[in-house]
């Protein structure tokens, strides 16, 4: 039985979307689980598989890794599809997961990135690898490094999600928190396979660094460095040194400053 599970915040075209691909996909899931985050559960549209909701609240965090733990633990499948509430499945998505269904590995699938405005575009989603570009970092790879995975599309069997302890519900909000869970796979010896399931990643305005998130990124940092005695998103970290809004020691890092306006609006993507 297999289960694709994604985590909600906000979003209601995106989930509309991944939705929409999922009806379309060349094997249906036998059911979706979705989990809202700090907001209530919103009615669902009638589709060919059941559709479970629920809903965590924690006021002062988005709790992601709270929210995937919720998802896993209601699914009713033995195979779990995660993916990004930002993410619209290929139709072959489930298939091509569904053929290495019985490793023990922890797979990891492929994401390509839409264009700005390729979702307004008429039959998008027949039309999706036109409007998208590749991973500039993972396309060429076929062998992806625990420390980038990310968890914007991946599976694995119930038991191995148990194996590896599920996402740490110490990260609070944004970052680190899917390459802690990559690193307890690798200490539990749970292979990092890649797969060519396929799912675009819809358009949203974005930060580089993401100084909308750095509190949360300093606190999840620190706590990726207590456990593991190496630093998650070294490159982001070095950005905010750069700019000084942080203090980067050898085992703690602390906050200088916060951004201004100014400096959030020049970091949004272009």
């Amino acid at each position: 039985m297999i289960s694709v599970l994604t985590i909600v915040k906000g979003r209601a075209n995106a989930l509309h979307h991944l939705l929409k691909g999922l009806e379309t996909s060349s094997i249906l899931p036998d059911e979706m689980v979705v989990v809202f985050m700090n907001e209530p559960i919103r009615k669902m549209p009638i589709l060919p598989f059941p559709v479970y909701c629920y809903t965590i609240m924690e006021s002062a965090h988005l709790p992601l890794a709270a929210a995937r733990n919720l998802a896993a633990e209601k699914a009713s499948g033995d195979f779990l599809i995660f993916l990004d509430v930002d993410c619209i499945p290929s139709a072959s998505l489930i298939t091509d997961y569904q053929a290495h269904q019985n490793s023990n590995a922890l797979l990891s699938g492929e994401v390509k990135y839409l264009r700005i405005g390729a979702t307004d575009q008429h039959d998008f989603l027949n039309a999706m690898e036109i409007w998208s570009d590749p991973d500039p970092i993972r396309s060429d790879m076929d062998v992806i490094p625990y420390s980038l995975f990310w968890s914007l599309n991946f599976a694995c069997s119930k038991t191995i999600y148990q194996k590896i302890g599920g996402f740490d519900e110490g990260y609070k909000g944004y970052g680190a928190e899917d390459t802690d869970f990559s690193f307890s796979a690798e200490k539990m010896q749970v292979p990092l396979q890649h797969v060519s399931a396929k799912a675009y990643h819809q358009y949203h305005e974005s930060y580089s660094p993401p100084l909308n998130h750095l509190e949360d990124i300093i606190g999840n940092a620190n706590r990726f460095y207590q456990k593991w005695k190496k630093w998650p998103m070294e490159g982001w970290l070095t950005a905010f040194s750069n700019m000084n809004l942080i203090d980067w020691g050898k085992r703690k890092i602390t906050l200088n400053r916060k951004p201004t306006d100014e400096e959030i609006r020049a970091a949004l993507k272009k």
